[in-house]
Parts: C-alpha cells; structure tokens; sequence
C-alpha cells in the first residue's frame, strides 16, 4: 500500500520507522511546520521530521491541513492509506477522503478512555494500573473511531508518564502491523472494527502549566500520582514558605508516600537529616527529590543541608 504518515512527536517514531521498513512504501510525511518568529527560526522538536529527513522521504508541512491546498497535495500523492499519529492537528472528512481507505490513528490509551492529546498523563494521574494503545480507523470526531487493534501493558507501580511513553510506542509497533494488515484485506465498504462505546469515554486533554499545581489538601497517594504523571512538563510544583525567608518555588521531581503524622495539609512535620515529610489531606509524602527555582535537582538531604527548612514550615500558596 501507498502510505502517507502523519506525525510530528516521539510517540510515532518506531511505527514510522516500521512502516518503512514493511512491504508497503512511504510516499509523504505530513509534519508541524517550522514556525518563524521573525527575528530567529525557532526548531522545535520534531523526530517525525528528523526521521523523514534522514530517509529522504517527501515532507509537507501544512499550517492547516484541512485546507483546499494541502488536500489537492495529499490527493496528488494517491495514498491508498494515511498513518497518524501525535501529529496535532484533527483530519476532516474531506482530508481523510484523499486516501483510499482513509487513516489509521495509533493512540496511547485503551479508547474509549483518555481520548485527547494526553493520555500517557492522565491514565497515570488518575493512578491507572494498567493501559495500552489502540489503533483506531479514523473517523471526523476525536479518538472516536472504530477500534481495529488493541494492546495491553501493566504500569510500574512508580512509573512516571516520561518512562511510560516509549515504552508505549514501542507497544504499537506490533497494533499498528496488525491494524494496516486488517485495511490491506479490508474491501472498502463492509463494517470494520468494533464500535467504540461513547458511554465509557474519559477526556485526557492537553496539558496546562496550570495543572502542575500542588494542592496538599489531596490525599498523598493523589499527589504521588500527579508528581508521577507530569514529568516532564508542566511538572508538580508548590511554593515553600520557609521561617524568615521569602517564598521559594520548589518543584518536586520523586516522592513517597509515608504514614500521616499530624499536622495541616502543607505543613512540614519532618526534617531530620535523611527525611523531609509534608503531610497532606490524608497521608504524608516524603520528599525525596526537588528543584529549587534557579537550581538544579537535589535530594531531600542534600535540600535539609542548604535550605534547612523546619517542622511547621509550610508548602502551598504564598
């Protein structure tokens, strides 16, 4: 088959570079454009483009691609199937009428749950034990489509969404092999895939600094969930309110949860040398990495030793 991949981000890296290597050929990627900010080219990462330069392989870059002119170019490449994934923009129905059999989207969730653009965060925010990816035949609503392929895998009990998410992708290789075997033999026309249930649909949307936010009036386990499932953007942070000191931003990289041992939400009921421990809602979390704003990571110790925060300190809004 004739396939043209959609992608811009790291999630579709090892399907594209399978899908090369198959029996089918790659005639185009369709990738986020370079944006100029006037003065200086800003390179974001793009490994879909990267990978598409290192192989030679005709790259669109699109600003909408729902527009008349990326359609007609996609349309030129007689593609009998589009390949998408963490690409960032949604296909409309006349985009994914350019290819024969239309697309196929790799998603990082078992759909209908965590449909969005963040759902390695989410499933582990929300303390999922077990996830996986689903290839989907792309309909005009978001994540919606038709499951053709689904695969399983269990979270590490202290996995954070930044481990997670290669492992992840690498999971689709095998959904995505599948899935294009199933369209190859499709006919076109018969009912493919199982419905998905829209009941059972959860949102994962994307990301906002916002989110990283601590609020220690939620039970520990929440927390550790939440330091878990935002590394490495936005990540958890809280403002530090050491005795006579000003305010400090402190941004918490690895924690643990420990038995609660009184005290206010935010407050610091521990310091000694080896241990910081903040009590929360329900439960206390020990600290056992952090940033300092301006610094570099440091252990819990190591920030006793240079901060030498106290019992009674507080963690929250300044």
């Amino acid at each position: 088959m004739r396939i043209v991949v959609f992608g811009t981000g790291p999630f579709a890296t090892p399907s594209f570079a399978w899908i090369n290597q198959s029996c089918h050929q790659v005639v185009g990627v369709v990738t986020r454009p370079i944006r100029d900010s006037g003065k200086r080219r800003k390179t974001a990462e793009n490994p879909v483009r990267d990978l598409a330069e290192s192989l030679g392989l005709p790259i669109l870059s699109p600003f909408d691609v729902n527009s008349a002119d990326a359609i007609r170019q996609l349309a030129e490449l007689q593609p009998d199937l589009f390949f998408v994934c963490d690409y960032g923009q949604i296909l409309s129905g006349e985009c994914l009428a350019a290819s024969r059999l239309g697309g196929i989207n790799l998603h990082g969730s078992l759909l209908p749950k965590y449909r969005g653009a963040a759902p390695v965060n989410w499933a582990v925010y929300h303390g999922e034990t077990e996830t996986g990816v689903t290839v989907i035949h792309m309909s005009t609503k978001l994540d919606a489509g038709p499951c053709l392929v689904a695969n399983q895998l269990t979270i590490g009990a202290d996995e954070t969404a930044e481990q997670l998410e290669p492992r992840l992708a690498e999971l689709g290789v095998n959904a995505v092999s599948r899935a294009v075997q199933v369209l190859d033999d499709w006919d076109g026309h018969s009912a493919i895939g199982i419905p998905q249930d829209a009941g059972q649909a959860s949102r994962a949307p994307r990301l906002k600094k916002p989110d990283g936010l601590i609020d220690w009036a939620q039970p520990a386990e929440q927390i550790f969930n939440q330091v878990r499932a935002f590394q490495p953007w936005p990540g958890s942070f809280s403002q530090w309110q050491g005795q006579q000191r000003a305010p400090l931003r402190v941004i918490l990289h690895q924690v643990a949860c420990v038995e609660s041992r009184g005290g206010l939400p935010g407050e610091v009921v521990a310091a000694d040398p080896g241990q910081l421990v903040v009590q929360t809602g329900q439960g206390g979390l020990r600290l056992l990495s952090l940033q300092p704003a301006g610094k570099r990571k440091m252990d819990g110790e190591a920030f006793i030793r240079g901060y030498q925060p106290q019992p009674g300190d507080l963690f929250g809004p300044s």
